[in-house]
């Protein structure tokens, strides 16, 4: 499985605002998911937004959902799949109140024509886990090599944009690669269409490659550039649920805590809770896979937390690529004070 990632193209911004507006008019059957059964009848009914099918980086949600942690705060929890990655969209539009976005994607939501009004709660995962791959017969191994090659990607502006920034700096000409879009196909599915290098998460992707003993060849891109050390993914709410009802917030963000704590120290039993909601997903790569994550969860010493550096280096980098119509005000993108 390739977990594909929404980047709010020029087209789809312009529809952001037009789909915000009309949002009371699109059917419920956009969504699927499962819900919690309520702790009481008290209990306040929470939608959180995945971006995607569920997977490991969702693996604290589920931790804490199957541990009781929501029921506890007086959450009933119900956890959707878009049928798009839209989770912005949503969230603004009060369909959830909580979504897994990235911040390159909020970055977009944030800068438009009509900005958003939403804002990154906390960090799944501290540190960037994606990088380029390619199979050891394609000899890449740096950027440079790219020159002369394809790459397959899903067609957004930032791929193009990030793959030209890191060729840059190597003294290599974004111009000899050719750019094709092959959706979210399987990853190895996409180097017998003449795909020479891809972009994966390593925690997937690569992880699946261990298992399966398929060597590839991976560039971190925290090893090409600095710029590219963004939270991917993370979790954001509405600002006017922020002032309406921070107590909410709060007990969200304390049981989600819990939860990719409790996966961190117990890979295996986590991975075993989030099978019950996704068992498509094969035993050994869900347990692999959250035993490579876990560090991330707390590389800062504290789940969740972000750091405004990494807002304003990101976002300075987007806009120099070309890829914002303004600068971010970084002090407004994201918060950590409801974090436990």
């Amino acid at each position: 499985m390739n977990l594909k990632r929404l980047f709010l193209t020029g087209r789809s911004r312009l529809l952001l605002a037009v789909l915000t507006l009309l949002w009371g008019t699109l059917p419920t059957a956009v969504f699927a998911g499962g819900a919690a059964e309520p702790a009481h009848p008290a209990a306040e009914k929470v939608t959180l937004v995945l971006d995607w099918v569920p997977n490991t980086n969702h693996a604290g949600v589920y931790t804490a959902l199957e541990l009781g942690l929501y029921d506890r705060e007086g959450i009933r929890l119900t956890i959707v799949q878009p049928a798009e990655s839209t989770s912005p969209l949503l969230v603004a539009a009060g369909r959830g109140e909580f979504g897994i976005s990235f911040q390159d994607e909020l970055t977009y939501a944030l800068t438009g024509g009509t900005p958003l009004p939403l804002r990154a709660v906390a960090a799944i995962l501290q540190h960037n886990t994606s990088g380029f791959a390619s199979l050891p017969d394609r000899h890449i191994r740096n950027p440079k090599d790219f020159e002369g090659r394809t790459y397959g990607g899903w067609g957004s502006e930032f791929e193009d944009a990030l793959i030209r920034a890191v060729m840059k700096e190597a003294g290599a000409d974004f111009s000899k690669v050719k750019v094709v879009n092959i959706g979210a196909s399987d990853f190895f599915a996409g180097f017998d269409q003449g795909v020479d290098f891809r972009w994966i998460f390593y925690g997937w992707d690569g992880i699946r490659a261990e298992i399966e003993g398929k060597p590839i060849d991976y560039m971190p891109l925290l090893s090409l550039s600095e710029n590219l050390d963004y939270y991917t993914p993370i979790i954001i709410t509405s600002s006017r649920l922020l002032e309406e009802n921070p107590s909410l917030v709060r007990r969200f963000l304390k049981a989600t805590a819990e939860g990719y704590l409790f996966a961190a120290a117990n890979p295996e039993k986590a991975a075993s809770m989030l099978l019950k909601h996704a068992p498509e997903i094969p035993e050994a790569l869900a347990v692999k896979s959250i035993s490579y994550l876990a560090p991330y969860f707390t590389d800062e010493g504290r789940w969740g937390v972000m750091k405004e550096s990494v807002w304003k280096t990101f976002g300075a980098f987007m806009y120099r690529q070309g890829l914002l119509p303004g600068e971010l005000a970084a002090e407004k993108a994201f918060t950590n004070a409801y974090l436990p």
